[in-house]
């Protein structure tokens, strides 16, 4: 009788396992002449360092008739829990983009930083820039813990600012413990012996993984869409511990029916000085459970959806050695932005400002790098990325209003008080031309498509109404579409899949309406629904909740618990 055969690792457990710990080839590959990339197991292995690959897909066909290699640069993202930089990083950043990079700066729906456009030989430098800078990029991409995202509202408690201490707290916690990034890029000592994973192993996560927390009522880290999830709950104004949240994420696979959006399921409370345990321990279970021989199928979501919420829970409490406490009630009321001015509890203002798509560039009519850049010369708080691609300039005091204001005004960055309210919450991913996995483009046509159905809704006096759009280049769901009231998703270029039915909480999925439409064909669908919600709604009916309620999409798959 013939052994059964033991499933076929990927191939990137192949590279995992024998890249010591993540140094694989990449310094030997830093300093080859002959090429702007570097060498394949490599590519895999840059992005545990927070970097990946990637080249100019609209010159690919150019350049191989020509008979060149494709235009290869490096994108570099930041670890920055919470989305906290202080005005002297953000000058930083913004030196090294103008040095080696495009000249702009991307803040992430995942609250970092992103540099685009970095060659290969400038890669060492600008890394060592962000490390002068206090900062560094270790475990932003990659099959790990990426950069833990945080409620960055600095307004209502002080609760907040505690919060926020404990995503720094998790971050660090879940960092590899390897040497690797230090001696790749900060010509540090080389190790040699005695290095290990306590929590990761050596060939680390199955697949990435994505952690947040969450001060209700406000869900703009769309706690549901994350590996793992801490719901903040608070008494009397006292932060008594987390409602413990796993299994959301947003990635699929277009065609393939077993990959899937889910939403995280809550699974009890804990105590804050938990907090820290929990989180090790739902990472060793994915370790040791997640699948290895599938990347599609690798993600923590699906280890739950296999072997039932139950078994998860069981297992976490048996290497906890503590039982979680019921979860407790909490509430959320929308997952976008306050936009504007606000004052603090401690008297200091706040600026919420739009960055469409998160790119912080010199246009036109609107100078918003150079306009930040000022700003960061005389303020004296912080700045606060948003999970929805917008800055916050954080902890002005009221004698410094008057001038963070006059540079607002003088460099087109008060959009966001005449912006409808369709284009101040709509989301896009990178995409087209640099994102190797997209489809379609998403930042580049979301001026163009949010135009147009502005076009649209002011013909039904809907202007005014809040509808969260979301686009992202492919199924994968960097801009958690998902979740959108509409999405689109990308199918082929200029093509997208129409999502309807999320609601403005982050609280329930979205279904598929039509598939690989057009603009025309976009337009079309949307038209009579939006005529139909004119008519038809309800006060204070959201257009996702409406097209659930008439039945213009089936029930939702899913809702998180509330």
């Amino acid at each position: 009788m013939s052994t059964p055969k033991s499933p076929t690792l990927t191939e990137v457990e192949r590279i995992k396992a024998k890249s010591h710990l993540l140094r694989g080839t990449l310094t030997e590959s830093l300093v080859d002449p002959v090429t702007g990339s570097i060498a394949p197991d490599d590519t895999s292995l840059i992005k545990f360092h927070g970097s990946y690959q990637q080249d100019d897909r609209d010159l690919r066909e150019e350049r191989r008739q020509q008979k060149l290699e494709p235009d290869y640069s490096f994108m570099i993202r930041t670890r920055l829990p919470g989305g906290v930089a202080t005005p002297t990083q953000w000058l930083a950043l913004d030196a090294l983009a103008s040095k080696y990079a495009n000249g702009t700066l991307r803040l992430t729906t995942r609250q970092a930083f992103q540099l685009h456009g970095v060659i290969k030989n400038h890669l060492k430098s600008t890394m060592a820039g962000i490390n002068t800078a206090l900062l560094d990029t270790l475990a932003a991409c990659g099959d790990v813990n990426r950069n833990v995202m945080c409620n960055p509202n600095p307004v209502e408690t002080r609760v907040h600012e505690e919060v926020y201490r404990w995503s720094a707290r998790l971050s660090e916690h879940l960092l590899p413990k390897t040497r690797a990034y230090y001696e790749v890029w900060l010509d540090g000592e080389k190790v040699s012996g005695g290095e290990e994973e306590p929590i990761y192993g050596p060939t680390y996560l199955p697949r990435k993984f994505k952690a947040a927390i969450v001060v209700p009522p406000i869900n703009d880290v769309d706690v549901f869409s994350q590996d793992l999830g801490f719901i903040a709950i608070l008494e009397q104004g006292q932060l008594t511990g987390f409602n413990v949240t796993v299994g959301g994420g947003m990635g699929a696979t277009h065609g393939d029916a077993a990959t899937f959006p889910r939403l995280a399921d809550v699974i009890g409370f804990i105590a804050p000085e938990q907090l820290l345990a929990v989180a090790e321990n739902v990472v060793k279970v994915q370790r040791d459970y997640g699948d290895r021989t599938s990347r599609k199928h690798a993600r923590l979501k699906y280890t739950i959806e296999d072997r039932g919420i139950a078994w998860f829970v069981s297992e976490l409490e048996k290497r906890l050695g503590f039982s979680l406490q019921p979860a407790r009630p909490f509430q959320f009321e929308h997952n976008g932005d306050l936009f504007g001015w606000r004052q603090g509890h401690d008297g200091k203002w706040h600026l919420t400002l739009r960055i469409e798509s998160g790119r912080v560039a010199d246009r036109p009519g609107a100078t918003m790098l150079t306009g930040l850049r000022e700003i960061a010369r005389i303020h004296q708080g912080d700045f606060r990325l948003t999970p929805n691609q917008n800055l916050i300039i954080a902890g002005v005091t009221p004698e410094a209003r008057p001038a963070i204001e006059a540079l607002v005004e003088a460099h087109g960055l008060a959009g966001f008080r005449t912006a409808s309210p369709l284009r101040l919450n709509a989301l896009a991913c990178v995409a087209l031309p640099t994102c190797g996995l997209a489809m379609a483009d998403a930042e580049r046509y979301l001026p163009r498509v949010v135009g147009l159905l502005e076009e649209r809704l002011k013909a039904h006096r809907l202007q005014d109404e809040k509808i969260f759009l979301r686009i992202t280049g492919c199924p994968n769901g960097c801009a958690r579409p998902y979740v959108a009231e509409i999405a689109l998703v990308g199918k082929a270029p200029g093509r997208y899949n129409l999502h309807l039915g999320g609601d403005v909480r982050g609280q329930r999925l979205n279904r598929l309406y039509r598939e690989n439409i057009d603009e025309a064909g976009i337009l079309e669908a949307l038209e009579p629904l939006f005529a139909s919600y004119a008519r038809e709604r309800r006060p204070g009916e959201g257009f996702g909740d409406f097209t659930v309620r008439a039945g213009h999409v089936p029930s939702p798959a899913a809702s998180a618990s509330r």
